[in-house]
């Protein structure tokens, strides 16, 4: 019997909290003991050779210290999630025996926005999903904004409306889990019931038909005419309707239907919101709040889930679980939205690029959760649909469950012509909408700041993590696509940092002081980038100078900064085994967390001082399956270009020259040298193997790897370069001496044997000598060689040989692409200005299944520049390769036409490449001669790749039409044997009746 004061919900916290606190005083006291050294023992003048070395070297101090400050305050900001973690249980079955028959209404809602990056067949999945909740299906109303405005997505959306109809009863009477029968029919066996197998074979073979239908559409990029007729909707598309400018468009698919059982099926809704180009569309916040206007003349339902289109069900309870936060009698009011964490399905095991966000999923929501709740992370949270109207928890009473239900119906009648104004692009014109009520706007993040906003106005929200992920997604599956996504993040929530929405004054009184902090640890996501880009490179490329930057190991300052290295990483680790995790998941982590400290975050920080305008991105939910592949193996993926991944690629490469230098010159000390200079040099030794050895993946992609998904030839290129520029002007300077360890230390540094000090006043620094006391050290090592020449010899005749092999690598590094034409098709290639612009293309094969009348068509093309001038133009050609050089700096457009009545496939392959200039080297004289002739060599090297490409695709075209040929010969042999044999026959059967007709004629 269910008690009605009994909870809906129960909170627990976090067991051996107390440790965690001691542990972290610990590291305070750490900290501020590391500040302490920086302030006080600040480089001395006569530590160093000369005055002005000497300020350079303040400088590195300075900066360290500065560093280390930033770091320490952000590591403090992100204990506030670790203080009071919150776990929370429900319970349904009170849930049901009390509101079962008072459940209140369900809207759901879907967002997608463009059929090419997310593909119709995961979206209509996903509505499936949600549709088959364990819940009344007459209080369920599920929506999905289509913000591309596609008949793709509309026509998927049928299919899905129809195929309901029997996905609903089947999951409902074998309690089906996951909910999409994507997910399902991928990962379920055969069941081994005679009844439930015959079920699943016809629920199979229907969603086979529709996902056959749906993705034929798909790839014909059109609905055709013969099934636009099916549907009056269709209507609404027509030869002027584009992603970017259409009229409202809402459709109600399903509305008091009936399943194949008789049940009643959830409402289905299609919205289209109108766009035109001369009005801001605010992304997906705008499509959020069209949403809520057109859902509150339909149904009305006081709770909202909002989902992305890749986030489907994966547990039937989710709804029940949710309303027992919202429906419990004694905290229920406070409760503003239910967040459950993002989950991700195509995950590797290692996590490869820590897409699973396991520890912030694990450890920082349940942390936040324990100080006012999570923030709003944009998809799987339950809403109130109050506190998205702008409702303060103080403006009026607690909702009354038993009157939830009297939304009064709309009809179909009234629907179209009422509830397109609420889809309009003007409606929302001085209105409050997108600033009082709504989604906020103005920020790419609009979760973020919505969140922010109703916490700021009294609300709770609660963070639930359930054994059984609730949703699961799509990660990403390529290095670029993680750094973008995190850039989009990290500028969005600088953006908010920087306005009238900053937690820092904005929330300052209005919400608790931990979770006040808890939003700043990523609004200073973008700021914490200089820190730690200054803390990877500067103490390497200080250890290519010889300049210790820390204690040394026999000096008591040493002990913090052990302490927070071995310790800190120590327990990062812990902490991410406690969560699921992995050895090599949390060594993937650690690199992925690097990347986008130094890129994305980096790129992120500079934008945003800029000026960039930022604009929302879409994430691909698509994979190539070469991609997918190496992606499945924990190959990482190096294969595209662009800022972001250069950066990575260059600090990757400055970290090995660095490694490379300290080899060299550990290998030429002697054994005591060694060892002063190790006991000196100890902790930026080990920033530099630790960086190095993160990087290992990148040197595979760089040195070993030969497929598509190793570093490009313009990565390589532009990293060496830019490493080489800020590597080798270290090598003409002082390195390691005595007075170097002294200042390093603070203390008198007392040599270990006599030699060295016999040594150290034997041979007196000359502050005017270009060379240092470590030159002379290895010049009696190996005589008559002035060792930093030595040096720099070495290093430069290693990074051209690895210029060379890197180059060589590349070999296999330029690839085609190879496409269906039937009619024309069009493709895009950025070039340079002056760049040389190589392109070939080869008509592969010919759809004709006539072997008989086999004909060689051509096909036109058309080169056209960024401003519309014609570059080139062919006809009729089957194969041709040319070249031109760009005069001016965009998109070049290749234009193919193909004119016979069968599409046909066509290889092409573009690339442009651009000779490296002398300014750029102008300050490194010694390096122009030998970087000319690289670029020249590796542009001959690509040139032959390039040529070799177009002859394999010539040999592949003649492969195919010598084949057809051999067919079509032996095809013709073969009749005229038959006819011969046939003619033979007929001979010998005339033959034999003219015998007999002339014996039955001798007889007479």
């Amino acid at each position: 019997m269910d008690n009605q004061n009994s909870r809906l919900f129960e909170t627990e916290k976090r067991k051996g909290g107390k440790k965690h606190k001691v542990f972290a005083t610990t590291v305070l006291v750490c900290i501020l003991w590391i500040w302490v050294y920086r302030a006080t023992q600040l480089p001395p003048l006569k530590a160093t050779t000369t005055a002005a070395f000497n300020g350079g070297r303040t400088w590195y101090w300075i900066g360290m210290f500065m560093s280390e400050i930033l770091l320490g305050l952000y590591w403090m900001l992100t204990q506030s999630v670790r203080w009071n973690p919150t776990y929370r249980r429900t319970f349904k079955q009170r849930l049901a025996q009390r509101y079962e028959n008072k459940l209140p209404g369900v809207d759901i809602f879907v967002c997608t926005a463009d059929p090419m990056i997310e593909p119709p067949m995961m979206v209509i999945s996903t509505v499936l999903s949600v549709m088959a909740y364990d819940y009344p299906p007459n209080k369920l109303a599920v929506y999905l904004s289509d913000d591309g405005g596609s008949e793709l997505t509309f026509y998927a959306l049928i299919q899905a409306a129809t195929f309901s109809k029997h996905w609903l009863p089947y999951c409902r009477k074998y309690k089906v889990e996951p909910l999409s029968p994507a997910a399902y029919f991928k990962a379920a066996s055969r069941p081994s019931s005679t009844e439930h197998d015959q079920d699943y074979v016809v629920v199979k073979n229907l969603f086979e038909e529709m996902k056959n239908q749906v993705e034929n559409v798909t790839k014909i990029g059109r609905v055709p005419e013969e099934l636009r007729v099916e549907h009056k909707g269709f209507a609404e598309w027509d030869a002027f309707t584009s992603p970017r400018d259409h009229g409202a468009i809402i459709q109600i698919l399903l509305d008091n239907n009936q399943d194949v059982e008789g049940q009643s099926l959830p409402k289905l809704v299609y919205l289209a919101r109108e766009k035109r180009p001369n009005h801001s569309h605010n992304f997906k916040a705008g499509a959020m709040n069209a949403l809520i206007r057109v859902s509150s003349k339909i149904s009305n339902g006081p709770i909202i889930l909002n989902v992305d289109c890749d986030m489907y069900s994966n547990s039937s309870d989710t709804i029940r679980d949710a309303l027992c936060f919202f429906m419990d009698g004694e905290k229920g009011h406070e409760i503003g939205f239910v967040q459950y964490p993002q989950s991700f399905e195509n995950l590797t095991k290692n996590e490869l690029y820590g897409g699973s966000l396991r520890v912030l999923r694990e450890i920082d929501f349940h942390g936040l959760d324990g100080m006012g709740g999570p923030m709003y992370v944009g998809t799987g949270c339950f809403h109130r649909r109050e506190i998205l109207s702008g409702k303060s928890l103080y403006d009026g009473k607690r909702i009354d469950w038993n009157m939830v239900n009297d939304h009064k119906e709309t009809t179909l009648e009234n629907t179209n012509e009422e509830i397109k104004k609420l889809a309009t692009c003007t409606f929302e014109t001085d209105t409050e909408w997108g600033k009082e009520i709504g989604l906020k706007y103005g920020c790419p993040v609009e979760d973020f700041i919505t969140g922010l906003s109703i916490h700021c106005r009294g609300w709770r929200s609660v963070y639930y993590n359930p054994k059984r992920e609730a949703f699961l997604g799509v990660a990403a599956t390529t290095l670029d696509q993680i750094l973008v996504q995190h850039k989009r993040w990290s500028e969005g929530d600088l953006l908010i940092l920087l306005s009238k929405y900053s937690p820092a004054w904005y929330g300052l009184g209005k919400i608790h002081p931990g979770q006040l902090m808890g939003y700043m640890i990523y609004c200073l996501w973008s700021p914490s980038s200089v820190p730690t880009l200054y803390y990877s490179i500067v103490p390497s490329l200080c250890l290519l100078k010889g300049v210790p930057l820390f204690p040394m190991v026999s000096s008591g300052w040493f002990l913090p900064f052990a302490y927070i290295i071995v310790f800190i990483s120590a327990f990062d680790f812990l902490e991410f085994l406690q969560s699921g995790g992995t050895t090599r998941g949390w060594w993937n982590d650690r690199r992925i967390w690097l990347y986008k400290r130094t890129s994305s975050y980096l790129f992120a920080l500079l934008d945003t001082i800029l000026g960039s305008d930022l604009s929302f991105i879409i994430s691909s939910k698509v994979a190539d399956d070469d991609v997918q592949k190496r992606y499945d193996k924990e190959l990482m993926e190096f294969g595209v270009s662009s800022p972001l991944s250069t950066n990575v690629a260059t600090l990757s490469m400055v970290y090995l020259v660095c490694f490379l230098r300290f080899v060299v010159k550990s290998a030429l000390m002697d054994t005591i040298t060694r060892r002063a200079y190790f006991d000196t040099m100890a902790i930026q030794i080990v920033l530099c193997v630790a960086l190095v050895l993160i990087n290992v993946p990148f040197y595979l992609g760089l040195f070993v790897r030969s497929d598509k998904g190793k570093v490009p030839s313009s990565v390589t290129t532009k990293s060496v370069s830019i490493a080489l520029l800020i590597c080798p002007g270290s090598c003409d300077k002082r390195s390691f001496t005595k007075m170097d360890i002294t200042w390093a230390t603070g203390l008198r540094f007392k040599p270990m044997s006599s030699q060295i000090e016999a040594w150290n006043e034997e041979h007196v620094v000359n502050p005017n000598s270009q060379y240092s006391i470590e030159s002379t050290i290895i010049g009696r090592i190996v005589p008559g060689i002035r060792v930093n020449q030595q040096m720099n010899m070495f290093l430069k005749v290693l990074v051209a040989t690895m210029i060379l092999l890197l180059t060589a690598n590349d070999i296999d590094g330029v690839f085609g692409i190879r496409f269906l034409i039937d009619g024309k098709e069009c493709f895009s290639h950025k070039a340079e200005y002056g760049a040389t612009v190589r392109f070939s293309f080869v008509v592969i094969i010919v759809e004709d299944t006539d072997d008989w009348h086999y004909t060689v068509y051509g096909t036109d093309l058309v080169v056209k520049g960024p401003n519309g001038e014609q570059i080139q133009e062919f006809h009729e050609k089957t194969s041709e390769s040319s070249e031109f050089v760009a005069h001016n700096e965009g998109l070049y457009r290749f234009c193919f036409s193909n004119h016979s009545p069968y599409p046909e496939f066509v290889d092409v392959n573009v690339h442009s490449s651009l000779l490296y200039n002398h300014v750029e080297h102008a300050k490194h004289d010694q390096f122009i001669p030998i970087m000319d002739q690289i670029a020249k060599l590796g542009d001959k090297l690509v040139n032959i790749q390039f040529n070799q490409h177009w002859l394999m695709a010539e040999a592949d075209r003649h492969e195919i039409i010598n084949e057809r040929m051999s067919k079509r010969a032996m095809h013709k042999a073969l009749v005229e044997s038959f006819a011969m044999i046939g003619e033979s026959l007929l001979q010998v059967y005339l033959l034999q009746r003219l015998f007999e007709r002339k014996l039955g004629m001798s007889r007479v």
